[in-house]
């Protein structure tokens, strides 16, 4: 557990030039704060809050390095509170209460307030979450309590109904540029002693992957690799050899993305999983947005596998979820878990095919009046009208199917479905050819 007073630039008075680079630049204000301008916006909840001094608890959902930590250390030192962090992941209930033991002695002694931070609250036992409860009930302190995890699922409903939830973004590109333009300018930086070349700039900024604190890292680490140089400018060797990653000729925006992505999903739709798995270790090293790859795999599971496989969906949706649910780096576990599925399964594009077909027909006109027995009969004198008066209800019928008419007159005939035989689609072939005759009488 550490303390600080509010009222500095930074967590605590300790900090110093000897500091990481990431903890002395961490921001002072709301304004200086990377991306996240939803919560920096005019009139916005965290500005009221910080500005006009309200005490209200906040639980701030985010992924890695967008300001969680930060955002407490603005608001303990711009309303002049005390800072209290707790770790979910060495703290216990003991840690914890007396933590709020001594904010509420602090209150009531001389009326100091103190933010009370909780990083990690999402590893807090239902016990540990308690604990926080009474503080947070009588305000004897203001809780911020970070989680990189869905906090629906993760946090207590009292702690959550007690707290104002604020989502933060993963920072963009942009946004990460300008956190280490700040930090090589600045004399709480490196002060303008070095220089980086634009190669090795777009490296440092892949590999940070919207995380502002491993952007610093790396920043600070390549600036040490050139000292040891005895050069004043990062070039591309000298961040690689830094941070010990190669680049990876990739660009999110340009044709390596486009190029890159049409191999992946051309390699899983191939059953080459060896490959699929390559391409896919090139994107997350990339820094590859996980939620792009996780949608390409769940449209590829039913454009290229569909019914020969009727796990491959779920698995792919599983995997997407687990990606909003986890995030990155452990995601990649689910991700490279279901790449692998999606490659050995096998394929069929039927499911492709009896779409492409259908809208086909709608497009071409094909759109005949719906079977007066299908039209809805629920309201008064529709029966008049012949809506509904032949139908077959299915679960009346011998096997539970009807031999009626279910499409237009126009489109009676057509066959869009196609089962290929492969995979488990060769049974449902079968099923098929023989529901299909019974629905049509022949």
């Amino acid at each position: 557990m550490t303390a600080g007073r509010g009222g500095g630039g930074s967590l605590s008075s300790a900090t110093h030039a000897n500091a990481p680079l990431a903890v002395r630049m961490r921001p002072r204000t709301l304004d200086e704060l990377a991306g996240q301008e939803q919560l920096r916006a005019p009139g916005s909840p965290l500005r009221q809050l910080i500005e006009g001094d309200q005490s209200m608890s906040l639980l701030l959902w985010g992924p890695p390095g967008t300001g969680k930590t930060t955002i407490a250390s603005i608001l303990s030192n711009q309303t002049g509170r005390r800072f209290v962090e707790v770790s979910a992941v060495s703290a216990g209930v003991k840690e914890v209460r007396a933590a709020i033991d001594a904010a509420r002695a602090d209150l009531v002694r001389g009326g100091e307030e103190t933010v009370l931070f909780v990083d990690e609250v999402h590893r807090f036992s239902k016990a540990q979450q308690d604990a926080l409860l009474p503080g947070v009930e009588n305000r004897w302190v203001t809780l911020v309590a970070a989680t990189t995890e869905n906090p629906f699922f993760s946090v207590i409903s009292p702690l959550l109904s007690r707290s104002l939830l604020l989502r933060l973004e993963s920072l963009t590109d942009d946004d990460v540029r300008s956190v280490m333009a700040s930090a090589l300018a600045e004399e709480r930086g490196l002060a303008g002693a070095f220089e980086i070349d634009d190669a090795a700039l777009d490296h440092l900024v892949r590999l940070a992957g919207g995380d502002a604190r491993r952007s610093l890292t790396y920043l600070e680490a390549a600036a040490g690799a050139a000292t040891s140089r005895g050069s004043a400018v990062i070039d591309l060797e000298t961040a690689e050899t830094a941070v010990d990653r190669a680049a990876v000729r990739y660009d999110r925006q340009g044709d390596q993305h486009y190029d890159v992505t049409s191999a992946f999903i051309k390699s899983i739709r191939g059953s080459d999983a060896d490959a699929a798995m390559h391409y896919l270790a090139r994107m997350m090293e990339a820094g590859e947005d996980p939620r792009f790859i996780a949608r390409r795999l769940v449209i590829l599971a039913s454009e290229d596998i569909g019914l020969a496989d009727p796990t491959a969906l779920t698995t792919a949706v599983a995997a997407a979820q687990a990606v909003q649910l986890i995030g990155m780096p452990e995601a990649s576990f689910n991700l490279a878990h279901a790449v692998i599925a999606l490659a050995v399964a096998p394929k069929s594009n039927a499911v492709t095919l009896a779409l492409a077909a259908s809208t086909a027909d709608v497009r071409a006109g094909k759109v005949g009046p719906v079977p007066p027995h299908l039209r809805d009969a629920h309201y008064s004198g529709s029966k008049k009208l012949g809506h509904g008066t032949s139908y077959t209800y299915s679960h009346d019928a011998p096997f539970g199917i009807a031999e009626q008419q279910y499409a237009p007159d126009v489109v009676a005939d057509a066959r869009y479905y196609q089962p290929k035989e492969i995979g488990a689609e060769t049974a449902i072939r079968e099923r098929w050819e023989r529901v299909r005759r019974l629905i049509r009488g022949r």
